[in-house]
């Protein structure tokens, strides 16, 4: 796909077409003199948060951190709503599908880059390409949207986590969750001071390393309790749902958990991390990324799933222990659960980057250095109130699982699936006879109707499970 945008036969001054191989020598020779006459124009949040200073390696740490993160222990539960063949390939489409999009979204980026306008954000493409007012009423908020729930999801899993460890430590403890969720709050609020996205690269790395162990370890657990006669619970793979109707919004629910664990929503500004000439190094780090999404992805779902059929909980991790009863070792649980709890912190603090963009946008001084009182009284002030209201949230609200679902459906289905191939044909137009442009008008157009269903799915699932809402519940 990184051909075919240099096949494309329109002109630059079309506004279509791959920069050329003079083109690619100016922009290495007049870099330096298009950021110093762009620099003027940035704002603090551009400027301070999305420093351009990654190497591709580094991007493939974001990436992961970003897609591969503990929601992906939520696959076996997918399963139970999609069946063995529905499962296998709706994961497997989604994949592909997004490892196509974000291809498409990095040769877009480029191709602006290497013009002298290098985007940064979202919003910038969609001001870009579709006009400012798409950038800042709909791409922009849906967005924020996106990302801090994703920032509340994690805190409210966190939580969880630490109360799994507690309660199994402690069966008759008194600790209530959102308690829990305070505690990983305040942990929250240290390591959203980190100042840039690329201050992150170590964190990332290290959070890579833990989806690698925390999935190898779900899926030992798994083969373990499933193929064990004592501790194997009764396996059933049928669909649930009492009616036809109830399995197919059931199938649309794991279509956007699906959609929500392959989603990213945040390819421009990772992109916007790496140093120039940026040509090439996106796609580098979306293969590192999705060798672990393969590998992760695939064995945590399909050996959940085996060993638990349709008993597979929301997070496969609840399935290890059966009434107090842990099926591994004790100390088995605590280290999955520990791993767990350790990269939750690194995807929450990831997805608070757009939000600390905006705000040190809207507070900060990019006349005054980056770590003046002038900006870092503002800085640590934003963010700590940011990271108080997303743990007040998670607490608050400990079905948020149900909510996710939706944000997934108005989310991360068009910010991963529709806008990429959108902009991509918007800006190289390829010919209306090309395979390329009718793929991505397939992709478009599929998957915004898979986005309205699923959406209307998600609200009727919040409708039934309204009656067990409860403020602060200890669940």
């Amino acid at each position: 796909m990184r051909e075919a945008a240099a096949d494309n036969p329109n002109s630059e001054e079309q506004g279509g077409g791959a920069p050329t191989a003079n083109n690619g020598r100016d922009y290495g020779l007049h870099h330096d003199q298009q950021q110093k006459a762009a620099a003027p124009e940035m704002d603090a949040g551009a400027l301070f948060v999305l420093k351009s200073k990654g190497s591709w390696v580094h991007c493939g740490y974001h990436l992961t951190t970003s897609i591969v993160g503990p929601p992906l222990l939520s696959l076996p539960f997918a399963f139970t709503l999609l069946g063995w063949a529905g499962g296998v390939v709706s994961l497997a489409a989604a994949a592909l599908v997004t490892f196509y999009s974000y291809n498409l979204l990095s040769l877009v980026l480029e191709h602006y880059d290497q013009m002298g306008r290098r985007q940064l954000r979202f919003r910038d493409m969609a001001n870009q390409i579709l006009g400012p007012k798409w950038g800042r009423y709909c791409v922009g908020p849906i967005q924020f949207i996106v990302c801090y729930g994703a920032v509340v999801g994690c805190t409210l899993l966190g939580g969880q986590c630490m109360k799994a460890i507690y309660v199994l430590l402690n069966p008759d403890g008194t600790l209530k969750l959102y308690m829990f969720v305070t505690i990983f709050g305040c942990f929250m609020l240290t390591l959203a001071q980190i100042p840039s996205f690329h201050s992150l690269r170590h964190i990332n790395l290290l959070s890579l390393l833990l989806c690698l162990g925390y999935s190898a370890c779900a899926t030992a657990a798994a083969i373990h309790i499933g193929s064990s006669s004592s501790s194997s619970p009764p396996k059933e793979y049928s669909v649930p749902g009492d009616d036809t109707a109830d399995r197919l919004f059931g199938v649309f629910n794991a279509v956007a958990i699906i959609a929500t664990t392959c989603g990213n929503g945040i390819i421009p500004e990772i992109q916007a991390t790496v140093a120039p000439p940026v040509k090439g190094k996106m796609f580098k780090g979306l293969c590192v990324c999705y060798a672990v999404v393969l590998a992760a992805f695939f064995s945590v779902a399909i050996s959940g799933y085996w060993a638990f059929g349709n008993r597979a909980q929301g997070l496969v991790l609840s399935n290890f222990v059966d009434n107090g009863r842990p099926l591994v070792p004790k100390w088995f649980v605590l280290m999955v659960n520990v791993f767990t709890i350790l990269q939750l912190s690194a995807v929450a603090v990831v997805y608070l980057q757009p939000t600390n963009e905006v705000l040190e946008g809207t507070f900060g001084d990019p006349k005054s250095k980056q770590f003046s009182a002038r900006n870092v009284i503002p800085r640590v002030l934003s963010r700590s109130l940011s990271v108080v209201f997303a743990t007040t949230v998670a607490a608050m609200l400990p079905f948020f699982g149900d909510i996710n679902a939706l944000i997934g459906a108005f989310g991360f289905i068009p910010l991963d699936f529709i806008l990429p191939v959108i902009f991509y044909n918007l800006t190289f137009k390829p010919s209306k006879r090309s395979l390329v442009f009718w793929l991505n008008s397939s992709i478009a157009v599929l998957f915004s109707a898979v986005g309205a269903i699923a959406a209307v799915a998600a609200v009727r699932q919040i409708s039934l499970d309204a009656k067990a809402y409860r403020l602060f519940a200890n669940v």
